[in-house]
């Protein structure tokens, strides 16, 4: 059948993922590091990820293209979200909870650098939106490959702030919608992203960015972009 479908320009896209974070039906999916249309009958037409794409990259375009299978796509959905359930015992890695660094056993090697991680989990699809930890906190959010990048991470970056971490490119879905909620309940003083330069990255600045401005408050933003020798930008 002849009906209306997107198109991704493969030469405009640059990796970011957003268009397949932004598709609901799971009819994009990115393949050697660009965005492709993998299953046309999931494409409902309505071009969700049109206004996600910072390039221009997907369009419309009316051809022939099999036809839009809602019951398919409910199915591909379901057994998505059978996948990714929970064990019923939970976690362990995963609970939440405060670290008091005055509270936490010296360093068994000498000269070693401490830690200054004040929470666990660290991964945004983990922690828990109203932690008591978020009330009154400086928050970090980076992209999870900066303290690798970076020496001296944790005391120039994560030393008196919560930190949360992600990958934009590789991560499921969009971290705005979780971030907005933490932002919008919680005491959250001001935030401070750091990113890689490489351009998939600034996914995670957009979902920030966003997130601050969908929870209604004024919240101050600082954003540090660091390159992969270590330097900032």
């Amino acid at each position: 059948m002849k009906r209306k479908i997107i198109k991704i320009d493969e030469a405009l896209c640059n990796g970011c993922g957003l268009c397949a974070a932004a598709c609901h039906e799971g009819a994009i999916e990115m393949v050697n590091s660009k965005a492709k249309l993998t299953r046309e009958d999931y494409c409902d037409g309505l071009g969700d990820c049109l206004p996600a794409c910072p390039t221009g990259a997907i369009t419309f375009e009316e051809r022939e293209a099999p036809a839009y299978d809602h019951a398919a796509v409910l199915a591909a959905k379901a057994a998505k979200e059978k996948a990714a359930a929970p064990l019923p015992c939970g976690c362990p890695g995963s609970m939440s909870r405060a670290i008091h660094r005055d509270e936490a056993f010296p360093s068994p090697c000498a000269g070693q650098v401490p830690s200054q991680l004040r929470q666990w989990p660290v991964q945004i699809k983990l922690a828990p939106i109203n932690a008591p930890y978020f009330d009154g906190c400086h928050l970090l959010i980076a992209a999870d490959c900066t303290a690798y990048a970076y020496g001296n991470f944790h005391q120039d970056f994560i030393k008196g702030r919560v930190t949360l971490i992600g990958c934009p490119k590789l991560d499921e879905g969009d971290y705005t919608e979780k971030l907005t909620a933490i932002l919008a309940g919680n005491d959250v003083k001001s935030v401070t992203v750091v990113r890689m330069t490489v351009p998939c990255c600034g996914g995670i600045q957009r979902a920030v960015q966003n997130a601050v401005a969908a929870s209604g408050k004024n919240i101050p933003l600082r954003v540090a972009i660091v390159a992969p020798d270590g330097s900032i930008q």
